[in-house]
Order: C-alpha cells, then sequence, then structure tokens
C-alpha cells in the first residue's frame, strides 16, 4: 500500500498543494502503522524488550506488590534433618535429589519401593534423598515433625531445612539442594533433581552419563527462548519489575534435569549476582547464563518425556528416562509395566 502511494506521487503530475496532501497521507499512514506495530498489547520481543519504565497490565515496576516474585535467598537456611556422612561414605556415582512437600510420606514410600531402590546400576553407586522444608499446615505440624523425624530414624533419606515449604519458595528448595550436594558429595560425578510425581528410568540414566561429559553438564527438557508471562492470571506470571527481559534464557525444565557436580558451586556463586525469582527452573537458567554455560541437549529428543505419547511401543517405558505422571500413586503401575518391558528383553 505505501509502495503503491509513492509510486502514483511519483508519476502523477500533481501541483504543490496536492503534492503536499499526498506527503501529509502518506505521513498519517506510516504513523498509524507505527502505532499499530508497536501498540503495548503485542507482545512482540522487541516491544519488551525496549519497555522500561512503562507498566504492564496495570502493575507498575515500582508497584511494591512485585516484590512477591522475588525469593529471599541468599539466607542463611539451616538444616534440622539431615544425613551428614552418608554421601562421603557410600561414594555414589550419582545422586537423587527429590523435593516433596513434607507431609507427602505416601509419595516417598512409593518412591522407595520403585525407583528409589535402584542403588546399583551398571556397576555404579545412586543415593537419593528427598528434600523437605518446613510445613504450611500450622495446626498440624507437631504431628508432621514427629512422623518426619521417624521416617528419617528409619529410612536415612530425608533431607529438611527451616524454609516454608511452599510454591514460591521452591527457588530456596533447589538452591538449598546445591548448597547440600556442594558441601557433602564431593566424591560425586553427578546428581539428578526429579520431581515426585516422575517415572525415572535409572538404567537408561546411568548409561547415558557414562558417556557424558563430567564437566559444565546440565540437561533434560531444555526450553529456548521461553516468553516471559505477563498475564497477571497465569500460575507464571512475571512483572516487568523482576525481570525486564522478554524472554528466559535457556533453562531445563525443574520436573527433572541432571548436572555434573562441579555446577553446584558455580550456580551458589552466580546467585550472589542474579536476583532470585520464584519459578526455580527459571532461576537456575539465569545463574547458568550469567555463568555463560550453556546447557546440553539430551542424546536424542525422546529421553525426557512431559507425558506418554497416545501410540506409545510396547517398549515405551525402558526407552525413556523420564516421564511426568498424573500423580506419585501412579507410579507404583508404571513400575509393573517398565519391570515387565525389561524382563522381557525390550
Amino acid at each position: 500500500m505505501l509502495e503503491s502511494s509513492v509510486s502514483k506521487c511519483e508519476k502523477t503530475p500533481w501541483t504543490r498543494a496536492q503534492r503536499w496532501f499526498c506527503l501529509l497521507m502518506l505521513f498519517l499512514m506510516t504513523g498509524t502503522f507505527m502505532l499499530m506495530f508497536y501498540s503495548p498489547s503485542s507482545f512482540s520481543s522487541q516491544y519488551h524488550s525496549n519497555l522500561t519504565r512503562s507498566s504492564v497490565s496495570g502493575i507498575s515496576p515500582d508497584d511494591p506488590s512485585a516484590s512477591q516474585y522475588i525469593v529471599a535467598y541468599p539466607n542463611q537456611y539451616q538444616f534440622i534433618l539431615d544425613e551428614p556422612n552418608r554421601c562421603q561414605q557410600e561414594r555414589p556415582f550419582l545422586v537423587l535429589m527429590i523435593p516433596v512437600a513434607p507431609h507427602n510420606g505416601e509419595a516417598r514410600n512409593i518412591i522407595r519401593n520403585t525407583w528409589g531402590k535402584e542403588i546399583t546400576v551398571q556397576g555404579q553407586v545412586v543415593s537419593h534423598y528427598f528434600l523437605l522444608g518446613l510445613s504450611k499446615e500450622e495446626g498440624r505440624t507437631e504431628p508432621f515433625k514427629e512422623q518426619v523425624l521417624q521416617e528419617s530414624q528409619r529410612h536415612h533419606d530425608i533431607l529438611q531445612s527451616n524454609f516454608l515449604d511452599s510454591y514460591h519458595n521452591l527457588t530456596i528448595k533447589t538452591m538449598i539442594m546445591f548448597e547440600w550436594l556442594h558441601s557433602h558429595c564431593p566424591n560425586t560425578s553427578y546428581a539428578m533433581k526429579v520431581d515426585s510425581d516422575m517415572f525415572l528410568n535409572v538404567h537408561k540414566l546411568v548409561g547415558m552419563l557414562l558417556i557424558a561429559p563430567r564437566r559444565l553438564y546440565m540437561t533434560g527438557m531444555v526450553t529456548r527462548g521461553a516468553p516471559v508471562l505477563r498475564d497477571p492470571n497465569s500460575k507464571w506470571f512475571m512483572p516487568v519489575s523482576a525481570l525486564s527481559e522478554s524472554r528466559y534464557p535457556p533453562y531445563a525444565l525443574g520436573l527433572g534435569y541432571v548436572f555434573s557436580m562441579d555446577l553446584p558451586k558455580k550456580i551458589l556463586e552466580a546467585s550472589a549476582h542474579v536476583k532470585a525469582v520464584y519459578i526455580e527452573d527459571v532461576y537456575v537458567g539465569m545463574c547458568m547464563e550469567y555463568l555463560g554455560i550453556a546447557l546440553t541437549d539430551p542424546p536424542h529428543g525422546g529421553l525426557f518425556r512431559a507425558t506418554v505419547p497416545y501410540l506409545a511401543g510396547s517398549c515405551y517405558w525402558t526407552s525413556v528416562i523420564t516421564t511426568i505422571l498424573q500423580n506419585t500413586e501412579e507410579l507404583s503401575k508404571v513400575w509393573v509395566t517398565y519391570q515387565t518391558q525389561a524382563q522381557s528383553g525390550c
């Protein structure tokens, strides 16, 4: 449209007044186009990267309410239940760190009876720990304390710190995981953060790690170029005041990612310079970006799965490392299927 108008102005013999009118129309058309392109309703990367002081979805960058998206880390958190010597004594090749709510003893028991009981795989020692905070159910705190204490004394796989265990504090939980690994597992090659509602194929995981890099290595379901969500109704809403960029750096989805054991120290050092946000896997990605360390894609895209495909093959569970389940209870049933497939030669 703009080109045809310009050519008409050049080829038609206009009077001076008509030429001025033509130029004015072109100016108005260009201005309208620019307003449409740069409208605040547009979520283009260019708009968000240039946005510094304007409000998004009615929230000002200086609104104090935006502080709820920032997390109190670094801070002085202490372990109230610990296994201070176990990791050094066992010298595992791989440590599995499983964040779980304090009251969810059922999930812990299901994992202990499924992939958590895989303690020697392909000649490599594998250890697991459950990572807990403090219960937010104040009226039932004492029963939970006693239950968790007895569970810790029986299984020796509970790590509990004195932060409030909540969705908002998952970043604290993750960073405390890195603290514990760095200080307690100097002879370990790899660790994995894996959610309690995941199927985990430890044999497939160890097989991948036996040929993986031993330094500066993190892999899983790697997300690249994910947009920062500015909709206040979204569970993952992030105001400009908490994070000004329009896209997140590459990060591994928190449902399950693996890393070499030189990274916990480096990520902790980066956390002193990177403001902690409440989306924990994104924050780890921000620390990795600050360090200039690239995430590694898995050997092939089918190892870390979000869901079971509709046409899953008869050897599906032996072919993947992780898959999200509807709940932890489903794991017991899936585990039987996995063992059947493994025994059949899949």
